[in-house]
């Protein structure tokens, strides 16, 4: 089912630590994980669009014998009409970026400033390559050393849920993209891809403090003309808070909350420069959203859900579980 999906995303089931609900026919799961009351389903549901309707209610139905809050997070436009129909309230979250990779043109005026990080980061001596899957046990001590010292240096703990953490088991089911320099692996990220490569993107990235300044921008650029080439469609960077998010929403909750879901739930940048970073790429920007109930039952959710990614509310309130700015 993940393999035939047009989304990246479903990938997430390989982390081994949700539930999973399947449709009647079996062609269709959604997945799921559980903080106090509130049950909250990773995205939309996955596999034909038909059933998408019916996973949603058996989850919903789930929830209702469990007594819990059901909740849908980062889901889709196209699939509100879904949603609504079990009388939940769609929460604005943020927007999601995609790069379409025919037009990413590294040529281009627009890209001066990633052709200057590219040539930086070479003259440095750094190289990149997309490691196939099966040489990825390999490197196993390499990645785990990046991993290391980049949990180290950004004082924090590894996340859950909507967020990769590093396991080499998990590691080792994707090609991972790989940054080298002289003393041997510097950054890395799996990659994530879909059915007809229609999208790519990253899942897990990790890389030394000392790495040359503009790795990152190397990593991604070459990530980006690997796929061009390869065919895909898409790249998908994923989630930014919305610029405005909090001049639009009438609630002194929603703005307390929806900002700490995030602190937490994006942790590569921190909360003001994530878009910044990811508006270089020139990505196609749409919403994604929050499937909850709504009014007084919208803030217990939002600590729910930050909580179940923070890996519970000492994750969300120790020095440890939040980034460095």
């Amino acid at each position: 089912m993940v393999e035939r999906s047009r989304w990246t995303y479903p990938n997430l089931v390989f982390r081994g630590d949700k539930a999973l609900l399947f449709s009647e026919s079996g062609n269709g799961f959604l997945m799921y994980g559980r903080m106090h009351r509130t049950f909250v389903a990773m995205g939309d549901p996955v596999g034909p669009p038909d059933e998408t309707r019916e996973l949603a209610g058996r989850f919903r139905e789930l929830c209702d014998r469990h007594r819990a809050r059901p909740v849908f997070f980062e889901v889709r436009d196209e699939n509100r009409h879904v949603y609504l129909e079990l009388g939940l309230s769609l929460t604005e979250l943020g927007e999601e970026g995609r790069v379409e990779l025919a037009r990413f043109e590294l040529a281009s005026a627009a890209r001066a400033t990633l052709r200057q990080a590219r040539s930086r980061v070479e003259r440095k001596g750094c190289v990149f390559e997309i490691v196939p899957r099966e040489r990825v046990p390999a490197l196993a001590e390499a990645l785990t050393h990046v991993s290391d010292a980049w949990l180290a240096e950004k004082a924090t703990h590894e996340k859950g849920f909507s967020n990769a953490s590093f396991d080499m088991r998990y590691l080792e089911q994707f090609p991972v993209a790989v940054v080298y320099d002289a003393s041997g692996v510097i950054a890395f990220a799996n990659l994530w891809q879909s059915a007809e490569k229609e999208e790519l993107s990253v899942d897990l990235i990790r890389h030394m403090p000392n790495a040359p300044n503009g790795t990152m921008d190397f990593l991604f650029t070459e990530v980006l003309l690997w796929g061009r080439e390869q065919g895909f469609r898409w790249f998908n960077f994923g989630m930014a808070p919305l610029a405005g998010l909090d001049a639009r929403s009438g609630s002194p909750l929603w703005r307390r909350f929806g900002t700490l879901l995030y602190q937490h739930g994006e942790h590569f940048y921190n909360f003001r420069g994530l878009r910044h970073y990811k508006e270089k790429f020139a990505p196609v920007w749409t919403p994604r959203y929050l499937a909850s109930p709504g009014g007084l039952a919208l803030p217990v959710v939002l600590v729910d859900v930050t909580a179940l990614i923070a890996g519970g509310l000492r994750g969300i309130v120790l020095k440890r579980g939040v980034p460095k700015r």
